[in-house]
């Protein structure tokens, strides 16, 4: 896993519902587009990921997977290429902000696994503490 991440807001979703289903409505969209590429994108292509914050909370991660110009004379950008699948994360709060910003390994939410993800979150933390996972 890479040393840094990615973090963008997902303006407009309440859920991580919203969000695939929005994907799934444009032909499961597999990148985003930004304005500047970040500067470290070689270390995000080594295993790093766009956490997305839905409602002021980071709930879910796509693997990085490409970096590439598009060339628009009116428009030049970047797509960043995501793998096709989500992985939900533990929530974690997040204040407001614009465009993307990066995230350290040491602040990244735990990805939930897939015996918890059918599960209320509450309920999923209690086991957790509890020893039980």
């Amino acid at each position: 896993m890479s040393e840094i991440h990615i973090v963008k807001l997902c303006v407009g979703a309440d859920s991580v519902e919203d969000l695939l289903n929005w994907e799934k409505a444009r032909g499961a969209v597999s990148y985003i587009h930004t304005r500047n590429r970040p500067t470290r994108y070689e270390e995000l292509l080594n295993g790093g990921s766009l956490y997305w914050v839905i409602k002021g909370s980071i709930l879910c991660r796509r693997e990085i997977v490409s970096f590439d110009a598009v060339e628009d004379k009116e428009n030049p950008h970047w797509k960043i290429g995501l793998n096709t699948k989500h992985i939900p994360t533990e929530a974690q709060p997040r204040r407001p902000f614009q465009g993307w910003r990066y995230l350290k390994l040491a602040d990244v939410p735990r990805d939930i696994a897939e015996h918890e993800q059918d599960m209320p979150p509450e309920l999923a933390k209690a086991l957790r503490e509890a020893g039980v996972w």
